[in-house]
């Protein structure tokens, strides 16, 4: 039920994604869901679902006024084992309140963190925190690149993970005190910490996995994909000054690059540090990015990352 496009988008999603074998579960308003279904004359399980959380809800306090939000129930069912993994595109304060609370953090972990995936050449590159947790020390930090690490060799296929933090220069000194102490900590951890990186290193395969605080990493997450909107609307006009014969023939190659960086390609961002999968998308979500998000969610959970995290930071 969450999401600037919910219930249309998110139930195409939800159909979509089934069509490519994720066994999915909607959460919700069950006459609602079952209209939008019969669209697609597709028979999908529906868990019923009787409140719904809105954006401008308080988060901690809707949860306990409505303990039969969509989000509950999701995460309840995650929770009891009947759901390996959820997804949202509602409240993330609420997601990310309802994972923490009623699934649970994996023990060890501070702050769950959400991360990211960046289609950088080479390899994707991992960005987290990208949102959830504004203010943090430097043991979080620690803690989001071990998570951090554990996702990108498991979801992406990262040998031995290059860490970087994320700091206004390369040099070690570079950055607040936050940065400072986590260099330290990082530099003596068994980490592959390659050192400083900056937000221009995304795109030169410096590292597998870039740490940085909540608010730092929104920004930089929500600044990377605006400066791509703009990119492609300045190659829109300037291509529509050129003749039919140009389009028709640029158009193939430019439709691959905008793929390529399309935000959507991902669907959203893992919430690693809790005892299951959780994927939170964006609240502009389309059916397109439900559909990957959930399947993100699916492959998290074949690859059982909660449990490697644990094993991970038990060591």
């Amino acid at each position: 039920m969450g999401g600037d496009n919910a219930p249309v988008e998110t139930v195409a999603g939800a159909v979509a994604a089934a069509s490519r074998g994720v066994d999915v579960i909607l959460v919700g308003l069950r006459q609602v869901l079952e209209d939008e279904l019969a669209k697609h004359d597709v028979d999908i399980e529906i868990t019923e679902a009787t409140e719904t959380i809105g954006m401008g809800d308080d988060p901690a306090k809707a949860l306990r006024d409505k303990p039969n939000s969509s989000i509950s129930v999701a995460a309840r069912l995650v929770a009891d084992g009947e759901a390996e993994g959820m997804v949202s595109a509602g409240s993330t304060g609420a997601a990310m309140a309802a994972a923490a609370i009623i699934i649970g953090r994996i023990k060890g972990v501070s702050r769950p963190s959400i991360a990211s995936i960046f289609p950088t050449p080479g390899s994707p590159t991992l960005v987290l925190d990208s949102g959830a947790n504004p203010e943090v020390n430097e043991t979080h930090i620690y803690q989001f690149a071990v998570m951090g690490a554990v996702a990108s060799e498991a979801l992406l296929g990262a040998v031995n993970p290059r860490v970087g933090l994320l700091s206004i220069g390369e040099e070690k000194g570079k950055g607040r005190a936050l940065e400072k102490a986590a260099y330290d900590v990082l530099e003596s951890s068994s980490l592959n910490f390659v050192g400083n990186v900056e937000g221009r290193d995304v795109e030169n395969d410096r590292a597998d996995v870039f740490v940085t605080d909540g608010f730092t990493g929104n920004v930089f997450l929500k600044t990377t994909e605006g400066a791509v909107q703009l990119v492609s609307k300045y190659i829109a006009e300037e291509l529509a000054k050129t003749s039919a014969d140009a389009q028709a023939e640029s158009l193939p190659a430019l439709r691959r690059v905008a793929d390529r960086l399309d935000y959507e390609t991902y669907g959203g961002g893992h919430l690693l540090g809790v005892n299951g999968v959780v994927v939170i998308s964006h609240g502009s979500s389309t059916r397109k990015s439900i559909s990957n998000a959930l399947v993100m969610a699916s492959e998290g959970a074949e690859k059982n990352i909660p449990e490697r995290i644990r094993n991970q930071l038990a060591q």
